[in-house]
């Protein structure tokens, strides 16, 4: 499998560093319209392209790890090309239009959009639940103060001051989660997705100065009778908002892919 990654940021580097010390047949080419514009190499020696029309025809597997505007502006020319595509930016589906593209993409290219599970898990379970009848899906996601920055959090709490109790900064619908917080609200979409859909999965964020680890916990009830979980993840150290889980799925999704037996 030749796989070429979108992003060279927290996550793209670590996803970069497992594939290249696993032992596949994989060549890795590094995609980014800002870092490399002039496709210079890359500080480990990998090749680099500016844009998705540049990707090498022996390329069959990309890998997106940049966020939700990489998948928009290369999304659907490599799903086009007939490349599959696997991201991590599934809050960027929130969007209906950009859905319906790369759904359009996927079927004109016959390729297909893989979804990395990113920082939370048992959604095989929230997708069995569904074939039946679910009542309601609530997540909550807390993180400390600092793994808000750059968000509106910001703009809603002091986040540098912020001690002694919680503080709900967010509560709505798993869409307007994923489109308030691009770069913190991957979680939620993915729960809306395995489950009853953005418009229907409520959601709370929740700035939390007496936790050191990013906690995700959700909560199903529905005919198949209910369930909860809690994770408790670290975070990457080169960056506070990504997950360490999120990363490491990515790179599972992969392995998957690439094998003959899957779950």
């Amino acid at each position: 499998m030749n796989i070429g990654i979108i992003g060279d940021g927290a996550i793209g580097s670590y996803v970069r560093q497992q594939l290249l010390a696993r032992d596949f047949d994989i060549r890795v080419l590094i995609v980014s319209a800002r870092k490399f514009a002039l496709g210079e190499p890359h500080e480990s020696g990998l090749a680099t392209v500016a844009n998705a029309e540049d990707i090498p025809d022996e390329v069959d597997h990309v890998i997106d790890c940049a966020g939700h505007q990489a998948l928009r502006m290369h999304g659907p020319s490599i799903l086009e090309r007939g490349i599959d595509l696997s991201t991590v930016s599934i809050g960027a589906l929130a969007e209906p239009e950009l859905c319906m593209e790369l759904e359009r993409a996927a079927t004109a290219g016959k390729a297909k959009l893989y979804l990395a599970g990113g920082a939370i898990g048992a959604l095989d379970c929230l997708r069995a639940a569904r074939v039946g009848k679910i009542d309601e899906v609530t997540y909550v996601g807390r993180k400390p103060p600092q793994g808000w920055k750059g968000s509106p959090a910001d703009k809603r709490l002091d986040l540098d001051k912020l001690s002694g109790d919680a503080a709900v900064h967010f509560e709505g619908s798993a869409r307007l989660a994923a489109t308030e917080y691009p770069k913190n609200a991957n979680v939620a979409a993915a729960v809306a997705l395995a489950g009853i859909g953005f418009d229907d999965t409520r959601v709370k964020l929740i700035a939390d100065p007496e936790i050191d680890k990013n906690i995700h916990e959700i909560e199903v009830a529905g005919e198949f009778g209910q369930f909860s979980f809690r994770i408790e993840g670290n975070s990457l150290p080169d960056n506070p908002r990504s997950s360490a889980l999120a990363a490491m799925s990515v790179v599972s999704l992969v392995e998957q892919v690439n094998h003959r037996i899957r779950f």
